[in-house]
């Protein structure tokens, strides 16, 4: 049987970070199951899932503070279980952009949360556009249960991004499991 331990990392970015966290799962006999890095500003920001036996897990979880320290990063651990998946009707890859204004993706989130939406994943990106304007871009997948209506959701979601005068697009994904 297989445990699980997600990790998240946040320091100032520096070249062979990833290669380091790679190495160490390999040294304590752990899978690297997903993993996302990114960079926000000047900081490496990294969450990973490892798999492996509970004293390769043990061993991860001893040995990582130490490695945290040698990179002056901000580590937190945390024990899981293997996620379950849930059969949804449908994914949404939806994608919202325009002017950057403030309180965007608390509307956005706000009106997933009313619906009892799943949010699998949620990227957003803001800058200047050529003129010098402040531009945002967030992209979304959300899982679609049974018992919601595609065709109004795809509505709703258009209405939403009428009212925030933000550009809409709307890709439906059949059959996901999540």
């Amino acid at each position: 049987m297989s445990n699980h331990l997600v990790v998240t990392a946040m320091g100032l970015d520096r070249p062979g970070i990833v290669s380091k966290f790679a190495r160490l799962a390999s040294e304590c006999d752990c899978d690297i199951v997903d993993s996302r890095m990114a960079l926000f500003g000047n900081e490496f920001t990294l969450i990973m899932m490892l798999s492996g036996s509970w004293p390769s897990i043990t061993k991860i979880e001893s040995t990582l503070p130490s490695l945290s320290v040698e990179l002056e990063l901000l580590t937190v651990m945390k024990r899981t279980s293997k996620h379950t998946p849930q059969n949804y009707i449908s994914n949404l890859e939806v994608n919202f952009s325009g002017l950057d204004q403030r309180g965007t993706m608390k509307k956005i989130t706000q009106f997933l949360a009313d619906r009892s939406l799943d949010l699998a994943a949620v990227k957003s990106h803001a800058e200047a556009d050529a003129t010098g304007r402040p531009t945002q871009n967030i992209s979304l997948t959300i899982n679609v249960p049974e018992k919601v209506d595609l065709d109004k959701l795809e509505i709703g979601l258009n209405e939403l991004a009428d009212e925030l005068s933000l550009e809409c697009a709307i890709e439906r994904m059949q059959g996901v499991e999540s």
